[in-house]
């Protein structure tokens, strides 16, 4: 029965992974605050090891539903093809992926210690909110310079990548969040954005759960294996929800909305920390 109660509670976080990691109101906030409500009973090795690994699941969903833009070899009249657009793009998103990565591998452990706590996490949600918010009016009746993937330079996918950088360093920016926005301001359109932060999803995903499984070592119990699993299995159907629902949200509004959600989080999280935990 303990053991039933745990899947549970790991298909609970599955759900908030898939919604909360691709809509930029930051994953690592909500997580926080159902860990108060409903931690599961694991080690805090293990915990620190699922909170990151269960992304995985949500990765798998933008593979799966961007697999045509995604992969670059195809079958033409029976001979094997690749396409030069989609290695140009696989190039920009390992450029933008390379500020975060320096900075995971070097001080990976500092930052756990140091910042992953919820005066961090709340501050990063507020002041990305306020962001939001502002690039948003800023925008308004403007045109975007790049509409496409293909139009995103390499350059511009650097700048995005330091904008990841900041997620990387302040846990409650949202990885999301922070690349969406740094795109917002460098003139790409919405759509754009928010696809250029999926296909960007991927390295920086599998590349964080293998250092956090090397890390722990691959010693999984039976328990904690299926526990991970489950969640991942959550977090990938409801991600594929989410990821359709982003897609066609920002193709009639803009990111207020979610700044302003960010916004309450974050003064939820002070609230609850300074006066009821």
């Amino acid at each position: 029965m303990e053991t039933l109660f745990e899947i549970i509670k790991s298909i609970l976080f599955g759900i908030v992974e898939g919604i909360t990691e691709w809509l930029p109101i930051s994953s690592t906030g909500h997580m926080i605050l159902l860990e108060e409500f409903l931690s599961l009973k694991v080690s805090p090795e293990f915990w620190d090891v699922f909170l990151v690994v269960i992304q995985l699941g949500a990765i798998l969903a933008v593979v799966v539903l961007f697999w045509g833009k995604l992969w670059p070899f195809s079958l033409e009249n029976g001979k094997l093809t690749s396409s030069k657009e989609t290695w140009t793009m696989w190039l920009k998103i390992l450029i933008a992926c390379i500020p975060a990565a320096i900075v995971g591998l070097l001080f990976d452990d500092f930052l756990e210690a140091h910042l992953m706590n919820y005066i961090v996490v709340a501050i990063m949600l507020i002041i990305f909110g306020i962001l939001f918010i502002i690039v948003e009016n800023a925008n308004k009746n403007k045109q975007h310079k790049i509409n496409s993937l293909a139009e995103i330079t390499y350059t511009t996918a650097l700048l995005i990548g330091i904008f990841q950088l900041i997620a990387a360093v302040f846990p409650g920016t949202s990885r999301s969040g922070a690349t969406i926005l740094g795109a917002l301001m460098l003139g790409v359109s919405r759509t754009v954005a928010a696809e250029f932060t999926f296909f960007l999803a991927i390295p920086v995903m599998f590349g964080a759960s293998l250092l956090k499984i090397v890390k722990f070592g691959f010693a999984f119990s039976g328990n904690e294996m299926l526990i991970l699993l489950v969640g991942m299995i959550s977090a990938f159907i409801v991600s594929i929800l989410s990821i359709k629902f982003l897609m066609n949200f920002v193709k009639k509004h803009d990111f207020k909305g979610f700044g302003y959600y960010r916004i309450a989080l974050g003064l939820l999280v002070i609230l609850y920390f300074l006066f009821i935990a």
